[in-house]
């Protein structure tokens, strides 16, 4: 929708340690990242360091931006650009600071802020995997269209961003979360704990015996993988573990959005070693009391990056069935089916995008 786009959004990635800031055009950055420390202690500071950072991106622009649109830590009251909280990056924002209208205050034009999930899966739903997979179907002949996405990214923490029927649900508090769903195995433990940098150096350290180690997950996935040395059977186990934490909470959300699943975020280098065990949650089966088994999920779940499994999600199971008292037939394709596939934008631009696309959609009033 906004990939052919002319209008100019100004974006921010915002970190505890750096702000990066540039500008976005049809979903594509136009402008090289401009970099300022955070200097997330000191609130004035760092306020003044926004308005510097944004200032140099529209100075460097041929024409005015529309919007600035960015992701920032919560909690916040996202749709009033309202940071408040326990922000560990950024401690001097803990009592509430009117960030969207001092920012709209200074520049003159609409300021929009957003969780950073939130934007990864609205910027690959409008810009990135479901247009790109929605035009495959119709390359592949194939009628079914997807609207519905979850977007997950695997790195510090457990993001998710779910976009419904082609809009964002930011829910009424600004609180869509899936980090806090129960642990699989870990009774009254959160599910982030097995599903984030610290998870795979943790069942590392715990199967290995090797409990001082300071390997990073890339370090460990070059284990599993034999390309360094240490214990490939922990380093295999601990990625499968996250897998499998990581289905169980995507099987709860899956069925009830119904759309396809997006991954992103640092930890999809090692998505051969994540992908099976997290597709095997995906695909689990249940019992009812009675003895009947039922899917985990009700949809079929295909692997949309393996392509023999997308020709079959393209395919599904079409035939003709009569109309009763006609000569017509219906057609009917009996198979409900989901996919899952790793971001092709990488993560950060994903994000960027949107909050360019989520930009252009409020100035529209869509």
């Amino acid at each position: 929708m906004y990939i052919h786009d002319s209008r100019t959004v100004v974006t921010l990635d915002a970190g505890g340690t750096n702000l990066v800031f540039g500008a976005m055009k049809g979903c594509e950055y136009i402008t090289e990242p401009i970099t300022y420390p955070s200097n997330a202690h000191d609130l004035d500071l760092c306020l003044d360091t926004m308005v510097s950072g944004f200032r140099e991106v529209i100075d460097s622009l041929d024409e005015k931006p529309v919007a600035i649109s960015f992701a920032f830590p919560g909690p916040a009251d996202y749709p009033n650009g309202i940071i408040g909280g326990f922000l560990p990056n950024f401690p001097s924002f803990r009592e509430g600071v009117a960030l969207g209208p001092f920012l709209e205050n200074e520049f003159g034009i609409p300021v929009f802020i957003n969780n950073d999930g939130d934007l990864f899966a609205y910027g690959e739903a409008l810009c990135g995997a479901l247009p790109d997979i929605n035009r495959r179907l119709a390359e592949a002949g194939s009628g079914k269209r997807y609207r519905n996405l979850l977007g997950y990214t695997f790195g510090t923490g457990f993001g998710v961003g779910m976009v419904v029927n082609g809009q964002l649900n930011r829910g009424d508090n600004s609180c869509v979360e899936t980090f806090c769903l129960p642990h699989k195995t870990k009774n009254g433990i959160i599910v982030e704990e097995g599903v984030a940098v610290r998870a795979v150096k943790r069942v590392y350290a715990e199967l290995s015996g090797d409990l001082g180690h300071s390997f990073e997950p890339k370090d460990i996935c070059e284990i599993a993988d034999g390309k360094r040395p240490g214990d490939v059977a922990a380093a295999r186990r601990a990625f499968e573990e996250f897998g499998e934490t990581a289905g169980d909470a995507m099987a709860i959300a899956a069925q009830l959005i119904d759309g396809i699943i997006v991954i992103g975020g640092g930890i999809t280098a090692a998505r051969h070693l994540i992908l099976p065990s997290l597709l095997g949650e995906l695909r689990a089966s249940l019992s009812t009391i009675g003895g009947d088994s039922v899917r985990r999920v009700q949809m079929e779940v295909f692997n949309l990056d393996d392509q023999a499994e997308f020709e079959a999600f393209a395919r599904g199971n079409s035939r003709r069935i009569p109309v009763r008292g006609t000569d017509l037939t219906a057609v009917y394709d009996d198979m409900k089916r989901i996919g899952v596939t790793f971001s092709r934008l990488g993560a950060s631009k994903a994000i960027s995008a949107g909050a360019y696309a989520f930009a252009l959609s409020k100035i529209d009033g869509e």
